[in-house]
């Protein structure tokens, strides 16, 4: 008699999944982001290419003088390679550092979009839990569960 109740409540219990980053991925948004990220990595990459190129002329100059050179000017040059190896490490974490908050900062607005679509599908549609697939590993997924991911790609406008 006790767990009549419960039974009631789970057969009218509605539960449904999606995978989020299929959405994502088919969005305009996304698709804007990630073309002007993949730009300025780019535009990184092209620079540390220049100044390794830089550094690596040098080192070779260096190599080819280094045994005609006074030993103060030896010391010199090699102080300079070390600035510039360090220069250019420090520049290369920079840019990864860069390119990590540009990329939290262009897609924070889209996962906020994605979020706010899946709640106002849940609350629409009455769901007691969505599981999203992209970030909730889940092994079995019965057939009482729906997948919602049509529904908030249409309410995305995709």
């Amino acid at each position: 008699m006790l767990l009549l109740p419960v039974v009631g409540v789970l057969a009218q219990s509605r539960f449904a999944h999606l995978n989020s980053q299929n959405i994502i991925s088919e969005m305009r948004e996304y698709k804007v982001a990630t073309a002007t990220l993949a730009d300025m990595q780019k535009k990184y990459q092209d620079e540390l290419n220049r100044t390794k190129e830089d550094f690596n002329k040098k080192y070779q100059e260096y190599l080819a003088q280094a045994e005609g050179l006074p030993r103060n000017i030896a010391e010199r040059r090699q102080k300079e390679l070390q600035d510039l190896a360090q220069r250019q490490e420090q520049f290369q974490q920079e840019a990864y550092e860069s390119l990590q908050k540009a990329r939290e900062e262009a897609l924070a607005p889209i996962l906020q979009k994605v979020n706010d679509a899946i709640k106002a599908v849940g609350e629409a549609e009455g769901y007691i839990y969505i599981f999203d697939l992209s970030s909730t590993p889940i092994p079995y997924i019965g057939s009482e569960s729906e997948d919602i991911t049509d529904k908030v790609k249409a309410l995305l406008g995709i």
